[in-house]
């Protein structure tokens, strides 16, 4: 029996579909799960949450219409800046990672805004994964340890599992215990490879505007219920 996960990872997964589902537009969908984000971390805070991970961009969602991409991201600024206005009193830490360098410099002073705002809350750390790819991740990790060594700073015999994730976006939180994924897709696409290696994965048959308290309540009880081995017996 676990106890309860200290570090959730979700992956959103739904949204143009329940749009396309209620004959509405896909940055309405992406509004209506911005919303209910909003929703799951004032609940994981609430329950005690350490720290709650969510894949909100990813670095292939360029790929997407112009509409659509430039529709989320005055969504995700306009979310940003509405956590920033209730920062003192909802006690959530925000922590943005991935290719922020090339957003744009408005939307970057939102996230920097967000995390200076928030860093000395101590309520849930939520860490939004944005215009991230884990791939790129461990890529970009590579290329900086392989310049440390050339530069002396570090040797080849000193590196280590421990030593390439402290290179990671992620070094400075604890590996997920668990992993959700919306819609029924059972599949990483691309997020966290590196920290999910021990993770529980569990997928719910519902898009993530549908995903509840209670669904989180429950993906939590069966995360308890397992044994987790870590490749021991």
């Amino acid at each position: 029996m676990n106890a309860m996960p200290e570090h959730i990872a979700i992956i959103m997964d739904g949204n143009r579909r329940w749009a396309k589902e209620h004959s509405l537009s896909t940055n309405l969908g992406h509004k209506e799960g911005a919303e209910n984000l909003k929703k799951l971390v004032r609940y994981a805070n609430k329950i005690g949450l350490k720290y709650l991970t969510v894949y909100a961009f990813s670095t292939e969602n360029w790929k997407r219409s112009e509409e659509e991409v430039g529709g989320l991201m005055l969504l995700f600024k306009n979310y940003l800046d509405d956590l920033v206005k209730a920062a003192d009193t909802e006690n959530i830490r925000i922590k943005l990672f991935g290719h922020i360098e090339s957003l744009s410099l408005g939307l970057q002073k939102s996230i920097a805004k967000a995390e200076e705002k928030t860093k000395n809350n101590t309520g849930t750390t939520l860490c939004i994964a944005f215009n991230y790819g884990g791939r790129d991740e461990i890529t970009k990790a590579v290329r900086e340890i392989a310049k440390d060594v050339k530069e002396d700073k570090i040797k080849i015999e000193d590196i280590n599992e421990k030593l390439v994730s402290s290179y990671l976006y992620t070094k400075d939180e604890p590996d997920p215990d668990l992993l959700i994924r919306t819609s029924g897709e059972i599949r990483l696409s691309n997020f966290l490879p590196w920290q999910l290696v021990y993770s529980e994965f569990i997928f719910v048959d519902k898009y993530w505007p549908d995903f509840s308290e209670k669904d989180l309540d429950e993906a939590i009880e069966t995360y308890e219920k397992r044994n987790r081995k870590f490749g021991g017996k």
